[in-house]
């Protein structure tokens, strides 16, 4: 729009003055409404709901759970260090060219949060997420459905599947480097084999092109930054052809950066649906003093 309609939007100072700070700092319905009503032109929107009138229900609920007294320590000692780490950067390199970093540095408390494991040798403590993941995927089985299980870490899978192993639950696990023909073949024997109860998947490989809807539960193991991509996995169950109502879970660790990130995707969440009704990746607009809040407890 930028290209055909030059200068339409204003310069970028101007835009950030006039609608970007008023609108996410102050609330301005004002400035809200003049900025909807300069980019309705522009906008054709249609939403799932609306179009597929034929499809079930789909329910999203927060799971929230706590770590165990291991994994919390090791995050705090983490959160203090990470801390230290983004000021030293921040002072030396000044905040835009510090942001890699910054999200780099983030990525070692939202490993935890997972399971420490992922990146700590010789962690032989637990995790208070995957004890609530494995009670889930249990209760769901035995309750006679499939289910989608997602994480934007390859390696939790690996942690994942001794459990399921320990339990004699039968699994396929699908990410970046499974082959397209084993991924056809895959989904076809997921949809149609009864035995085959969870699905593993990445959820950068997974989230387009995959029509799963032998599977009516979902689980998001851990929040992505885009909130579009996480509903977009979710969407391989929930689509034509889906019989069943939906339920999704997202798995929250309490007082850790996976809340602060879910309270991010729900406000700018809310911001794009009061403009666009659609989400778009939000990490890399996010301000200093968001991102600098992520390293806040509560």
């Amino acid at each position: 729009m930028t290209l055909l309609c030059l200068g339409y939007l204003y310069s970028p100072t101007k835009f950030k003055k006039r609608f970007e700070e008023p609108i996410l700092k102050s609330n301005d319905d004002k400035a809200l409404e003049r900025l909807k009503n300069l980019i309705s032109p522009f906008i054709l929107r249609r939403v799932k709901k609306d179009v597929l009138t034929e499809l079930p229900d789909k329910n999203i609920t927060i799971m929230k759970n706590e770590m165990e007294k291991e994994q919390e320590k090791l995050y705090l000692s983490y959160l203090a260090q990470t801390k230290k780490e983004v000021a030293e950067e921040l002072n030396e390199n000044g905040f835009e060219k510090s942001k890699f970093k910054i999200l780099m540095l983030l990525t070692r408390l939202r490993q935890i949060c997972c399971h420490p494991s992922l990146f700590i040798d010789n962690y032989n403590g637990e995790s208070g997420k995957l004890k609530q993941c494995i009670d889930i995927v249990l209760d769901a089985i035995e309750a006679g459905h499939k289910i989608l299980l997602f994480s934007s870490y390859t390696s939790m899978f690996e942690i994942i599947e001794k459990e399921l192993n320990k339990n004699n639950i039968e699994y396929f696990k699908l990410t970046g480097s499974t082959k397209v023909d084993k991924r056809l073949e895959m989904v076809e024997q997921f949809n149609k084999n009864e035995s085959v109860k969870i699905f593993l998947i990445s959820l950068k490989a997974g989230g387009t092109g995959l029509n799963l809807t032998g599977a009516d539960v979902v689980i998001h193991y851990d929040p992505w930054w885009n909130i579009s991509i996480e509903n977009q996995a979710t969407d391989r169950a929930y689509r034509i052809g889906q019989k069943n109502s939906v339920q999704v879970y997202k798995l929250i660790t309490t007082n850790s950066i996976e809340e602060k990130i879910n309270k991010l995707q729900e406000k700018k969440a809310e911001l794009s649906e009061q403009l666009l009704s659609t989400e778009e990746t939000f990490v890399n607009k996010l301000s200093k003093d968001e991102i600098m809040d992520l390293f806040e407890m509560d």
